[in-house]
């Protein structure tokens, strides 16, 4: 069985996520940070726990084996989206450094559960440079699309290269727009997630231009997200396999578009859990290992 690191479609075998019971922890801790750390309104914890359980359930039905980062009292209910905070590579864990100043301890929790697991650290994103894993994309094994924007900076991009590029692995930047301002959660994966070696879901109206030619260049199919399920994450897919994706309930314009391009769709309630904080299933879930 082959393997790899550097996918976003290929069959998911293992992944890293940070339970709500962990993250969220209360409803006094909700009550304390929701407004600073910008959700749109109060997660309820209890429906939290409920809808999370059920988004871990889709994983183990699908076989993934699940690991799960720890309460760590130095971070905040961001860290549910754990994705952020690092990046798997075939040459170990690339640890973050984030972009959004209530998430700057995430990346240092993070690293501790690798090096607790033994799992290899390739290197670190040191200040002043910032990178956030939602900015980071593999188009295919050799290739990671990264997201200019107010989370990524250019000297955390320019470290991203110094890193891979030596190891031979292509990284392309795509100069993201202002589009809400700096305190706005806008990564690279708010509007492209890959879901097959030629399908991807994107939402075109805030792509670069040269970024989505590079696409079609590399004989991607658009699965494009209607300007009314943008902000409800419609762009926000996790492929759990090749075709076969995992997204948010309420975004039934594109699950249709999805299926007629070939694609078996499940979803998950999420309302607490994703909606409230602007992160759905590949913001929920920091993907390791998958099969080729």
């Amino acid at each position: 069985m082959k393997t790899t690191y550097h996918s976003e479609f290929h069959k998911l075998k293992s992944v890293f996520i940070k339970p709500a019971k962990n993250a969220f922890v209360s409803e006094k801790l909700l009550e304390n940070q929701w407004q600073e750390l910008h959700y749109l309104q109060q997660p309820n914890f209890e429906a939290s726990i409920n809808e999370y359980v059920n988004f871990e359930e889709e994983l183990q039905n699908k076989g993934v084996k699940i690991h799960r980062f720890p309460f760590d009292e130095s971070v905040t209910i961001d860290s549910i989206y754990c994705r952020d905070a690092s990046i798997a590579t075939d040459f170990g864990m690339i640890i973050c450094n984030m972009g959004k100043s209530g998430r700057l301890n995430e990346p240092k929790a993070q690293m501790q559960s690798y090096i607790n697991q033994s799992i290899p650290i390739l290197g670190e994103i040191k200040a002043p440079g910032t990178l956030e894993g939602g900015d980071v994309a593999w188009l295919n094994e050799k290739t990671l699309a990264v997201g200019h924007t107010y989370r990524t900076n250019e000297e955390g991009i320019k470290q991203l290269k110094n890193m891979l590029e030596p190891k031979n692995i292509e990284v392309i930047v795509a100069e993201l727009p202002h589009y809400k301002g700096t305190s706005d959660v806008f990564h690279l994966m708010s509007i492209l997630s890959p879901v097959d070696k030629n399908i991807a879901v994107v939402y075109s109206p805030l792509m670069p231009i040269k970024f989505r030619n590079e696409l079609l260049k590399r004989n991607f199919n658009l699965v494009e997200v209607p300007d009314d399920e943008f902000e409800s994450m419609g762009c926000n897919v996790l492929a759990i396999a090749p075709r076969e994706c995992l997204m948010v309930q309420g975004n039934p314009k594109t699950k249709k578009a999805l299926e007629e391009a070939g694609c078996k769709v499940t979803t998950y309630h999420g309302e607490n859990i994703s909606v409230y904080g602007g992160g759905g299933p590949t913001c929920l879930t920091r993907p390791y290992l998958r099969e080729l």
